[in-house]
């Protein structure tokens, strides 16, 4: 993982987050930075507010009270769509459903936003497309339809069709979650890649192990609060918090830490031996 100066100003800020869905409170007080170049893992139950987060960082929701920052962008105060849509030209969002246009072919998801909302020429658009389709080995599906693709191969090129907006920040809400086991890694080894090349990640994550291995920063949320948060080191070695040592031990499957199996194909150390999915 690239070195992070931590002292710098941090390219995401948020302070004091508040947020609820009628009487229901989300968010109860969220504090979280993420610097540049660095990627940062938010792991907790279900319903703990993690993927509410990433929504509150690219305006898709809007909170009752706190502060949001991203760059110089204060994200609280955009009040039209068109600032929003201005944000979202630097920050990609990957979802975990993938959202592909299905009437549109691979290299057409991909050139149709920087052609339509950056104005790049047919000609660059399309060729940054087919580089970005080889960097998550997806170049040979370039001219398939999204239905023709599997789960993994459809989010690998969901993550391309974010990189073609050359974003500053990224955002991964579960990427994993609606694939089978056999495509999981794929999928893996492409996000890895990306943070071993320095871009900026926020990841929504329940794969504790992958989590651990590239992660620089850690927050644990439960009940919408921080509970604890800090290195992967730190949170996975040595957490403070008794919650965050419970929700560990079940997540990881024993009472300390889950030891790796041969066949595991969420350790990065076996990724490799898994061929991406043609």
């Amino acid at each position: 993982m690239p070195s992070i100066e931590t002292v710098a100003e941090p390219l995401v800020s948020l302070r004091d987050l508040h947020l609820s869905f009628g009487a229901s409170p989300v968010l109860k007080g969220i504090d979280l930075d993420v610097h540049r170049g660095q990627a940062v893992s938010i792991i907790g139950p279900s319903g703990s507010g993690k993927s509410t987060i990433l929504r509150c960082i690219t305006g898709l929701l809007q909170p009752q009270r706190g502060s949001i920052r991203v760059g110089a962008t204060e994200v609280h105060t955009l009040a039209k769509e068109a600032q929003r849509i201005e944000l979202r030209k630097r920050v990609g969002f990957v979802f975990q459903q993938y959202n592909l246009f299905p009437h549109l072919s691979v290299l057409e998801n991909l050139v149709i936003a920087p052609r339509k909302v950056l104005g790049r020429s047919r000609i660059d658009a399309e060729k940054e497309a087919r580089a970005l389709l080889a960097k998550v080995r997806m170049e040979h599906k370039a001219d398939a339809y999204p239905g023709q693709l599997s789960g993994g191969q459809q989010q690998r090129v969901a993550i391309a069709r974010a990189l073609a907006m050359r974003p500053e920040l990224i955002l991964f809400d579960e990427v994993t979650s609606a694939l089978d086991p056999e495509t999981v890694g794929e999928v893996l080894t492409v996000i890895r890649e990306l943070t071993e090349e320095g871009m900026t990640c926020v990841l929504v994550t329940h794969e504790m192990r992958f989590a651990e291995e590239i992660s620089d920063i850690v927050y644990f949320t439960e009940n919408g609060v921080i509970v604890e948060h800090g290195s992967a080191t730190q949170i996975f070695q040595h957490p403070g918090s008794e919650r965050t040592q419970e929700f560990l031990r079940h997540a990881l499957g024993d009472p300390g830490r889950r030891p790796a199996t041969a066949n595991d194909p969420y350790l990065l150390t076996n990724l490799s031996r898994y061929s991406l999915s043609v």
